[in-house]
């Protein structure tokens, strides 16, 4: 097993057991105070927790080699993995907002406020923020979409902590509703994540071309001189791995091994500038005057 697949397995390792303490601790405080957006919280956490473990497979498989039957590798795993967490995110949703909207308009929304209540938050942004910046951290090393979904996740439980803290705070006052109205405010967090996180997924499994990449690759083709012009330039993204199509026209009056040494010179040059990338480069000759 090489390092950067046990330090990725290591991290989303990690993770795994630090959303299995959240859950448990924010579902005891939730169910004894009452508290929906603690309650929310522990949901949130429990369908991270289900991402997280997701995720860890998906890091797992991803490295494997390809095989006949994959014979791009295994990477779209972690876009799958990523689509998948999409989808438990919206089901947390329409849960939090279901619950809080009943609240709100049945005027059902007193709640008893504890130390626990404010421990176990502040305790989950403290764990958030460090799980946050270590997946982060590893997913920009190794470029996996799997664990910058997973850092976003915990990203996005410390905001919605944050949310939630506010309603405790103002319901240990007498305004119990602000509880309610939280979780609305978590809801709200989740939604756009989910949008942002599914678009990514969905466009990686359907092969858009990524906009970037394919701006980096025009411009370090275009600043050869040994290339005349170029077409049929194709990227597709796999995980972590991208795999790059190009055809080049070349000097005509060069030798096939010249012309070889050109497009090896392209491949070297777009591998060295993007990492995990596979090339393949056509060429032909360019016509006279053209």
């Amino acid at each position: 097993m090489s390092d950067a697949v046990k330090e990725k397995k290591q991290v989303a390792g990690l993770s795994v057991i630090a959303a299995i303490f959240l859950t448990g601790f924010k579902l005891i405080i939730g169910i004894t105070t009452g508290s929906l957006g603690v309650l929310s919280e522990a949901l949130h956490s429990g369908l991270d927790l289900i991402a997280a473990v997701i995720t860890w497979f998906a890091v797992k498989i991803s490295d494997s080699p390809a095989d006949d039957d994959h014979q791009y590798g295994h990477g779209k795993i972690e876009n799958l993995s990523a689509l998948i967490e999409t989808l438990l995110l919206l089901i947390t949703c329409s849960w939090i907002v279901y619950e809080a909207v009943h609240r709100l308009t049945s005027g059902n929304a007193k709640i008893e406020v504890t130390i626990w209540s404010y421990i176990v938050i502040i305790s989950s942004i403290i764990i958030d923020i460090s799980r946050s910046r270590a997946l982060s951290r590893v997913a920009k090393k190794h470029n996996s979409q799997a664990l910058e979904a997973d850092a976003l996740h915990f990203s996005t439980d410390i905001w919605s902590s944050a949310v939630v803290l506010l309603g405790l705070i103002c319901a240990n006052f007498g305004y119990y509703l602000a509880d309610s109205i939280a979780a609305l405010g978590v809801a709200m967090i989740v939604v756009y994540v989910s949008v942002k996180l599914g678009r990514r997924a969905v466009d990686a499994l359907l092969d858009r071309a990524p906009l970037s990449l394919h701006k980096q690759i025009v411009n370090l083709l275009s600043k050869m001189p040994e290339i005349r012009s170029f077409h049929d330039l194709r990227l597709r993204s796999s995980g972590a791995d991208h795999f790059v199509d190009v055809t080049i026209h070349v000097d005509p009056d060069i030798s096939i091994a010249q012309a070889h040494e050109v497009s090896h010179k392209v491949e070297e040059l777009i591998r060295s500038e993007i990492s995990r990338c596979t090339v393949q480069v056509h060429y032909e000759p360019d016509e006279k005057g053209e």
